[in-house]
């Protein structure tokens, strides 16, 4: 995908609909996400439905339903919204409609339920391909069960399936993680997602690291991501986001929406959304996000403009993560004057020409992103300072 595709998207418009219920919280995972509250689900699927429709907008390109595990709920429930999101706002002919996905829920009856309701694309939540890291990563699925998952995919019908990959257990060795990369592309996949443990504040396994438990290696996570990338690009996936690989035209389209800086809606809880300039996301509990909607309240926690300054920064933040970057501007040419850019394109991690930047080297991508949110102000803007 090159520049000016990428940058389409920024007249894209997509949904974001978060399902927080799971069967059990998953040791690294920081997301809003609840467990043993399934007796929730009618109420919340109500409220989401509700929330849909006290805001009509425009024509949806893309919809994505992340969480927290939408593939545990009946497919009745999570058509109930895709029919609200087409009733309120029309979703366009050929979106993209996807949702995340667990191998153990993800039977061909549940594939099949779930096509016939409008999902098109599924992003399977596999983590590993080796049984020692996936019971450190505290996951219910067996390795075969991925495989398993994405032929239901296959055979109900779904035009791009993805697999998302976890790397940096402390289970995991350097074989057991090519043996995952190797095992994942025996499936076929159409897009791979690749991220790196992380040790969030105030979640199991950050308190387990404060107890003694090996916390993951940067050194050992760097050497795993190039040679994800290595083995990816072989097999003919092309990495068109820092963490993201694809068969050409398997994109997705939500992250290139949001990536682009398109606009798009966030229904749920704790959900973040991008209209009319400005930035805004939702409540994060579960129960004060049922009883906002359900007294008829805006479940908004907070909204922040975009303009000026900011809509710059926000720009490179949002866009440099793409393999072809950003146009350049008034922020790039901040970061280049700045002594930090300066560093960083002498070293080779950003690079800039045909009128673009982009960071050639990704694993040093968090250094550009300290350098943009250090960037002094103010930034000339439309011959202003903001």
């Amino acid at each position: 995908m090159n520049g000016a595709a990428a940058d389409r998207f920024a007249s894209s418009s997509a949904a974001y609909v978060h399902i927080p219920f799971c069967a059990a919280i998953c040791p690294y995972c920081d997301y809003a996400a609840a467990a043993g509250r399934d007796d929730l689900i009618p109420r919340y699927i109500d409220a989401v439905v509700a929330e849909i429709a006290a805001a009509p907008w425009r024509p949806l390109d893309a919809v994505c339903f992340g969480g927290g595990t939408p593939s545990l709920l009946d497919p009745a429930h999570l058509g109930r919204v895709v029919e609200a999101l087409d009733r309120v706002h029309r979703i366009s002919p050929g979106a993209e409609v996807s949702l995340e996905a667990n191998p153990e829920d993800f039977t061909l009856d549940q594939a099949e339920k779930l096509r016939e309701r409008g999902f098109n694309r599924v992003s399977l939540g596999a983590q590993s391909l080796d049984a020692q890291v996936l019971e450190s990563l505290g996951r219910r699925h067996s390795p075969e069960s991925v495989a398993e998952s994405v032929e239901a995919a296959r055979s109900a019908g779904f035009g791009s399936v993805s697999l998302d990959l976890v790397y940096g257990a402390s289970a995991e060795s350097e074989e057991s993680w090519e043996t995952t990369l190797a095992g994942a592309l025996e499936t076929d996949p159409d897009h791979v997602s690749c991220y790196a443990l992380a040790v969030e504040s105030g979640i199991a396994l950050s308190r387990a690291v404060d107890g003694g438990a090996p916390a993951p290696d940067p050194g050992a996570q760097a050497d795993r991501h190039e040679r994800a990338d290595s083995i990816l690009s072989s097999a003919g996936l092309l990495r068109y986001e820092i963490c993201n690989w694809s068969k050409p035209g398997h994109e997705s389209a939500y992250n290139l929406t949001v990536w682009g800086r398109g606009e798009y809606e966030g229904y749920g809880a704790s959900a973040h959304g991008h209209r009319d300039g400005s930035r805004f996301h939702n409540v994060s509990g579960l129960d004060a996000y049922i009883a906002a909607v359900e007294a008829r309240k805006s479940p908004r926690a907070g909204c922040e403009p975009v303009a000026g300054r900011r809509s710059e920064v926000d720009r490179l933040l949002v866009g440099l993560g793409r393999s072809v970057g950003v146009e350049e501007g008034p922020a790039t040419a901040a970061l280049l004057r700045s002594a930090e850019g300066r560093r960083l394109r002498e070293a080779g991690v950003l690079e800039s020409g045909s009128g673009r930047l982009r960071i050639a080297k990704p694993l040093l991508a968090d250094a550009v992103y300290r350098a943009v949110i250090g960037l002094p102000s103010p930034i000339v803007v439309g011959g202003t300072d903001a």
